[in-house]
């Protein structure tokens, strides 16, 4: 499924076109994988919308895959043929504490061609191993979505016996909710989301309380992490923190439609009292490669939809349109 030009998604749109492609040949140090599943994720609205847009098109997009090794390029000693292995949102960098940030980062799917197609290549140092116990079509949300929201916890700096607040319930912090459960058995989690359905499968996964984006917290949270593309939810969780609460914004970009609302920002109400901000910027390849095993070991249990490689826009369009229930998945190959 290819994107050839940037445009603005709506019910009508049709931003990805089914071609027939060359099957890419793995450079040195490269795998090859005949790609199984591919989650759709937020950010490639982003990529489409221009908001984080593709350096040069025609571009495959797809960051959350799982596949098969099918192909090793020369020099590759660390996996073989037949492994089964994920590629997340990293596609290369640096491979120091800070790859996230550096100017040699590059992207899966909007850099260089990623999972909505058959095949996809992948330095070996970015593939990681998928636990057992994962369908692909399971697998494919923790490579971005799980693995992320892993990231953003650690930078929330919660601990057992605090409350945290998730503002936003989709695919990333569905999966949040589980991991915090597990890490911190005692900590309680208030879940806002907007839409009643959201907040009913909050509380069926063990969140202590969910209420609308716009509700006050039944008490002050520690931390407050916001997986939303709007800034609308970021004023309204701001008077929820606790003094010296920390708010992690988990986005690539945010969208401009809401954007008047910041001029409701107080600071008195809002930011005083030692309160933090920080934004989660990409990820590392540690970050997935610590996530993974964990991700098992809880097990966590993603919800997701699934559809096929040809209803890509489909699930691009629902997405867009908030119809979201866990995490949309497209199957790929046999």
């Amino acid at each position: 499924m290819v994107l050839h030009r940037l445009l603005t998604v709506d019910q009508r749109s049709e931003p990805l076109q089914l071609e027939e492609v060359a099957t890419p040949e793995p450079a040195a140090g490269e795998i090859r994988l005949q790609v199984r599943a591919c989650g759709v994720c937020h950010t490639e609205l982003d990529e489409i919308e221009g908001r984080t847009p593709p350096p040069h098109l025609p571009i495959i997009l797809g960051h959350e895959v799982v596949g098969i090794v099918d192909k090793l390029g020369a020099g590759v000693a660390m996996l073989s043929p037949g492994d089964r292995v994920g590629v997340g949102w990293i596609h290369s960098s640096s491979g120091d504490e800070f790859e996230n940030l550096s100017d040699s980062f590059t992207a899966t799917g909007r850099d260089v061609n990623g999972g909505y197609a058959e095949y996809m290549v992948v330095p070996q140092a970015y593939a990681y191993p998928i636990p057992e116990g994962f369908s692909d079509e399971h697998a494919a949300p923790l490579l971005c979505a799980g693995a992320i929201g892993y990231r953003a916890l650690k930078l929330c700096g919660i601990g057992d016996h605090q409350r945290l607040g998730l503002t936003g319930f989709g695919g990333s912090a569905h999966l949040v909710l589980q991991l915090c459960q597990h890490l911190y058995p005692h900590t309680e989690i208030f879940v806002f989301a907007r839409d009643r359905a959201s907040r009913e499968f909050a509380l069926n996964l063990g969140a202590a309380w969910a209420g609308d984006t716009t509700s006050p917290a039944p008490q002050p949270l520690h931390a407050i992490i916001d997986t939303t593309p709007a800034w609308k939810p970021i004023v309204h969780a701001l008077p929820n923190l606790k003094p010296g609460g920390r708010l992690i914004i988990n986005a690539i970009r945010k969208e401009d439609e809401d954007k008047f609302y910041l001029v409701n920002v107080e600071y008195e109400t809002h930011l005083w009292l030692e309160k933090e901000i920080k934004t989660v910027a990409n990820i590392t390849h540690q970050d997935i490669a610590e996530f993974l095993p964990l991700a098992a070991e809880v097990p966590i249990q993603p919800e997701i939809q699934t559809y096929a490689l040809a209803q890509a826009n489909q699930a691009l369009r629902e997405l867009k349109a908030g119809k979201i229930r866990g995490a949309k998945v497209l199957r790929i190959g046999s």
